[in-house]
């Protein structure tokens, strides 16, 4: 197998699970029976096909693992030791079918998430020690992880992609309260000024922390189990993403971001693993998708 293609399906199989081919679930996609809850022109498809996700994903995990809640969900949860990416291949399954597939078939997928969700709950101590109950489900830990995602993805795709987003940032933030609105987030936020606010406001009320669980989970952050052949340039996408976060975010973290010269190593690299991976399979079968049912229209007219 050359060294392009092994880089390849290393990647492939961290990231969705299938080293070669598409996945089934993203076949799927194909079948929708309508364009979905975004045109292909808008800012998610944008965002979500770009290769600065990569970057991304680390940089919404170490956001998220500052909310004792949430930490303590993957905590006593999650088997991401014994399954390092289970979790993640999950993830990426509901991000990709919310973002380009059919309306049913992201509604479906959200709702299997909220099931899941259903069984994660339990407690976590409190600065004082008393314990505080959580749930997966509850309103402040969706809004919590929906703002962590909906910052992480779009401060990185304006570090790291070649191409300003479609309509602007807002249309992102805009477009992405659909997802959080399918998850049951209350209220999210409709523009940047507003994520920015809902963001200072969980700030300002002192519930984010570092504790050792945040410790042992940056640790397995930094330096995840991955395959040999991509463990050498791994350390460059998790110094580009924290080159990312606010600077009150790395300080609680105990993480240095990187400076000019990691910034562009960290686009160098993003360039190179594009062009290893090639097209999005997910953006191109919602494109079929879409242009069949244009296509049926068409047709009828």
């Amino acid at each position: 197998m050359a060294v392009v293609d092994l880089l390849r399906a290393r990647l492939l199989d961290v990231l969705s699970g299938q080293p070669s081919g598409t996945p089934e679930w993203v076949q799927q996609l194909e079948s929708g029976a309508d364009e979905g809850y975004f045109p292909v022109d808008s800012a998610v498809w944008a965002v979500h096909c770009d290769i600065a996700t990569l970057v991304a994903g680390p940089r919404a995990l170490l956001m998220q693992a500052l909310h004792p809640g949430a930490m303590a969900g993957v905590h006593d949860w999650s088997r991401y030791r014994e399954d390092p990416f289970g979790r993640l291949t999950g993830t990426i399954r509901w991000i990709t079918t919310v973002s380009y597939g059919g309306t049913e078939q992201a509604r479906g997928a959200s709702a299997w998430v909220s099931k899941l969700h259903e069984r994660v709950q339990g407690t976590y101590p409190a600065a004082d020690g008393r314990p505080v109950p959580y749930s997966a489900n509850d309103p402040d830990l969706l809004t919590w992880v929906h703002l962590a995602f909906a910052d992480s993805f779009l401060r990185t795709y304006e570090r790291y992609a070649a191409q300003p987003v479609p309509g602007g940032a807002d249309a992102y933030v805009r477009d992405w309260a659909v997802a959080g609105e399918l998850m049951g987030v209350p209220n999210p936020p409709r523009s940047v000024a507003e994520l920015d606010g809902q963001l200072d406001q969980i700030w300002a009320s002192g519930i984010l922390r570092a504790d050792d669980r945040v410790a042992d989970a940056v640790r397995f952050i930094r330096r995840p189990p991955l395959p040999r052949t991509l463990k050498a340039t791994y350390p460059i996408l998790f110094n580009g993403a924290v080159a990312t976060l606010p600077p009150r975010a790395r300080d609680l973290l105990g993480l240095r971001g990187a400076g000019p010269a990691g910034v562009a190593a960290t686009r160098a690299l993003l360039r190179s693993t594009a062009a290893v991976l090639g097209p999005a399979a997910a953006e191109q079968t919602g494109r079929r998708r879409v242009a069949r049912l244009r296509g049926d229209l068409d047709r009828a007219a």
